[in-house]
């Protein structure tokens, strides 16, 4: 592929197609990038040609693609519809939260009316952490606060 990209191949000759790609999506990509290259792809044993004196041959590989598109699309609603029903029976995605185990530092610092850069440097966290933190406990120590009823 180093030498397609360089210009110097014109037509890449395979005697069967699965021994080009790992899999329909890989293929799809291979076949792609031969095109934007302008290199041929003949396939011996499946009768595939897709150099420009071929169109029957452009048009196999147009089907081909397709498929692997179609193919792409189907994995991708699979995997959204396999996030969605982890979320609707609750299980929590991605990697578990740190931030909160330093939360009684930074309501303690935060207390003795340090800043967050301050407190940033102090406990060796990110800035955005602490940031994220300190509105957490502004939020809580907001909603403790008495509320005053005037009638």
């Amino acid at each position: 592929m180093t030498e397609v990209r360089k210009g110097r191949v014109e037509r890449i000759v395979v005697f069967k197609m699965d021994r080009l790609g790992r899999s329909l999506p890989h293929l799809a990509q291979i076949v792609a990038e031969l095109a934007n290259q302008g290199t041929s792809l003949i396939c011996t044993s499946q009768g595939i040609d897709t150099s420009n004196s071929n169109p029957a041959g452009r048009l196999q590989m147009g089907v081909l693609m397709a498929v692997a598109e179609f193919e792409r699309e189907i994995i991708k609603e699979r995997v959204l519809a396999g996030l969605a029903a982890a979320r609707a029976r609750g299980s929590q995605l991605g990697r578990p939260g740190t931030i909160d185990q330093h939360k009684p530092a930074v309501a303690a610092l935060v207390a003795q009316g340090k800043g967050s850069r301050l407190i940033s440097r102090e406990l060796g966290l990110p800035l955005s952490s602490v940031c994220k933190v300190v509105r957490a406990v502004k939020a809580e120590q907001q909603a403790e606060a008495p509320i005053a009823v005037i009638s």
